[in-house]
C-alpha cells in the first residue's frame, strides 16, 4: 500500500495521534497509517452509529467501535480468501504464515492494551482502548485489500529485503521502537512485564513472517506502527 512520502521518521509519528475529538461529543477514531475511501461502509456505520444520541454514552460508544471492529475483522476474511484465490502456491504458503503470525500478535496485543489500559482510571481510557483494539484490524484489512489489488494486477512477488541495519529507515524506525518499548517497560507494573515481553515476541515473529510478502518500504510501515503503538502505550500507562 503506497503511503504519503514524509520527511524522516515524522509519518509514523503522527501515526500516534491516533484519537480525535469531534464537535458532536463523540469520538471517531483515526489513523494516520491507513488510508480508506471516506465512503467506506464499515466507517460510515461506525460514524453513524457514534453520532446517534442513544449511543452516546461511553458504552455507546465502545459498542460502536466494537462493531466497526468486528466488520473489519470479517472485511480481512473476504479479502484474505481473495488472495489466496489469486496467488501461486509458494507466495499462499508465505502469505499464510504472515496471517497466521498477525493472528497471534493481535491477541498477544489485545492481552497488553488490557494491562495498560488496568493501569488508567477515567471512561476516556475506555475509548482509547476500544480504538487501539479497532485499528490495527482496520489496518489489517487494508493491507490485505491493497495486497488483494496487487495480486489481480499482475504484480511480481516481492524481492527478498536488505538487512534492517542495511536500511537507513528501517534502522531509525527499529530504534524508536526499542526507545518506547524500553519506555513502556519501565513504566509498567513489574507483574505486567510479561505481557509485554510475549505481545512484543509475537509481533516480532509477524514481522519476520511479513518480509516474505512485503517489500521494504512495508517493513518500515509495520516497524512505524509499532513504534506510535508503543508509544501511545507509555504515554497511557498509569494516567488518571
Amino acid at each position: 500500500m503506497r503511503r504519503p512520502q514524509q520527511t524522516g521518521g515524522a509519518w509514523w509519528r503522527a501515526a500516534a495521534m491516533a484519537l480525535t475529538m469531534v464537535s458532536f461529543g463523540g469520538w471517531v477514531p483515526t489513523s494516520a497509517h491507513a488510508e480508506v475511501a471516506a465512503a467506506d461502509p464499515i466507517d460510515a456505520a461506525m460514524r453513524a452509529c457514534l453520532a446517534r444520541s442513544d449511543m452516546s454514552s461511553t458504552a455507546g460508544q465502545v459498542q460502536c467501535m466494537q462493531a466497526a471492529r468486528l466488520g473489519w475483522q470479517s472485511a480481512i476474511d473476504v479479502a484474505y480468501q481473495q488472495l489466496q484465490s489469486k496467488l501461486p502456491t509458494n507466495q499462499r504458503r508465505a502469505w499464510d504464515e504472515s496471517q497466521k503470525r498477525w493472528n497471534a500478535s493481535r491477541d498477544a496485543q489485545s492481552s497488553l492494551y488490557d494491562a495498560v489500559f488496568a493501569t488508567t482510571h477515567g471512561t476516556s481510557y475506555q475509548l482509547n482502548e476500544a480504538d487501539m483494539q479497532l485499528q490495527p484490524v482496520r489496518d489489517r484489512a487494508l493491507s490485505l485489500r491493497s495486497a488483494v489489488a496487487a495480486a489481480g494486477a499482475g504484480a511480481s512477488a516481492p524481492t527478498r529485503l536488505r538487512a534492517c541495519s542495511a536500511d537507513a529507515l528501517c534502522e531509525h524506525a527499529s530504534f524508536d521502537m526499542n526507545r518506547y518499548y524500553h519506555r513502556l517497560q519501565t513504566r509498567l507494573p513489574a507483574r505486567a512485564r510479561p505481557t509485554l515481553v510475549k505481545a512484543q515476541g509475537a509481533w516480532a515473529a509477524y514481522l519476520d513472517a511479513a518480509a516474505a510478502v512485503t517489500d521494504e518500504r512495508g517493513r518500515v510501515d509495520i516497524i512505524g506502527a509499532r513504534v506510535a503503538t508503543l508509544k501511545r502505550l507509555s504515554d497511557t500507562v498509569g494516567h488518571d
